[in-house]
């Protein structure tokens, strides 16, 4: 009965209010109830009567969006042990659509991303498991295990008929956010790529620019933020913040006051006004789409390549009484324009869609940058 109180609990938490009358509410409790008992009596099979209040349990959580999840004792265990040298991961940001896992975008440089995963795919097997029906965090932890070893992934690719099957080598995934260098054929543009947001990616991005700066006379920047997953709110703003004199940078709305809040750029442009062009694609999600949605929102530069993802929304992770915890959706971005990043994303200026199977960022067949590199030259 304890995960029965547990699930009341969170059914109590989530959804009494003077919208939902308590009335109502308690019908739909004692509901669930007289369901739990007809499947304790006449259902065909014997069943986990734990692991069902689990997938119920979760279930409630799924259905507001795709990254609430609950995690039981021992995978919320799991998740907040430090397992560094021990486990390994493939190198893949992942989310929840219709009861799919769908891979929000691989991360340069890692198993994943080296064996073919791209964004936009659904993963549909783990190794032999199904994983419809599976939690998020159910499907991470099937992911995740003793680096060296190799996991199967069978996925499913838009406008592709047969399923795809790839073997990846799981390893420690360290990822170094920054990278840059000089492009264009009178090497005269900066081109900064940001994997990701974290902790330092705002010290490494402000030193590039900074050398670019002080040894070359360049015409503009060529920013890439494809397959960025995000990351920290924190970074998106001070990376945002480096290419804006002033203005709104992104805002947060949530039910709670402390969860709403507006960030503002403060004076100074670390690159003195030149030319901006800012490279997405459907890899790039939640703090990648503050950073161009606010560039676009100030005509700061130009959007050049795909749709974003689409993720715009901020997670907390809440602990419960019997050692789990659930991952749940506290706050929404909203751009300077007011506009909401979830499930639409950020359109870009230029769509340029990527050109060939073996398409491959920051190389020859790049026509997404090399298209960045033309309007300069145009």
């Amino acid at each position: 009965m304890r995960k029965t109180f547990i699930l009341i609990t969170i059914i109590s938490n989530l959804f009494y209010s003077a919208a939902y009358p308590k009335n109502n509410l308690y019908e739909k409790i004692d509901l669930f109830g007289e369901v739990l008992e007809n499947i304790k009596k006449d259902y065909v099979d014997d069943v986990d009567h734990a692991e069902m209040m689990d997938s119920a349990i979760n279930g409630v959580l799924q259905s507001l969006d795709p990254y609430s999840a609950y995690m039981s004792p021992e995978l919320f265990k799991e998740m907040q042990t430090d397992t560094r040298g021990e486990f390994g991961g493939l190198g893949i940001e992942i989310g929840m659509e219709a009861g799919v896992v769908k891979v929000i975008s691989p991360i340069d440089d890692t198993p994943a991303a080296k064996a073919g995963i791209k964004a936009g795919d659904y993963i549909v097997k783990i190794g032999k498991e199904q994983v419809q029906g599976k939690s998020l965090l159910e499907a991470v932890k099937l992911m995740r295990g003793p680096v060296g070893t190799s996991i199967d992934l069978t996925v499913r690719r838009k406008n592709v008929k047969k399923p795809l099957e790839f073997k990846i080598l799981r390893e420690i995934i360290e990822v170094k956010s920054v990278s840059s260098k000089i492009i264009g054929q009178e090497k005269n543009l900066g081109y900064i790529r940001l994997k990701s947001f974290n902790e330092n990616s705002d010290k490494q991005f402000l030193k590039s620019i900074k050398e670019f700066e002080k040894k070359y006379k360049l015409k503009g920047y060529v920013l890439d933020l494809r397959n960025n997953p995000g990351g920290l709110l924190t970074q998106a703003i001070n990376i945002t913040d480096f290419f804006l004199e002033d203005g709104e940078i992104v805002s947060t709305k949530g039910r709670k006051v402390s969860e709403t809040r507006k960030f503002f750029a403060r004076k100074g442009d670390e690159v003195k006004g030149k030319p901006i062009i800012v490279l997405i694609n459907n890899g790039s999600a939640s703090a990648s789409e503050i950073f161009a949605g606010a560039l676009k929102d100030h005509k700061r530069a130009i959007i050049l390549g795909e749709n974003s993802y689409g993720k715009g929304s901020v997670q907390s992770i809440i602990p419960l009484k019997n050692g789990g915890g659930i991952r749940l959706t506290i706050s929404k971005y909203y751009l300077p324009s007011g506009k909401s990043i979830s499930e639409v994303g950020v359109a870009p200026d230029i769509f340029v869609e990527e050109n060939s199977e073996d398409f491959q960022i920051n190389s020859e067949k790049d026509n997404q940058l090399n298209y960045a590199i033309k309007l300069f030259n145009s």
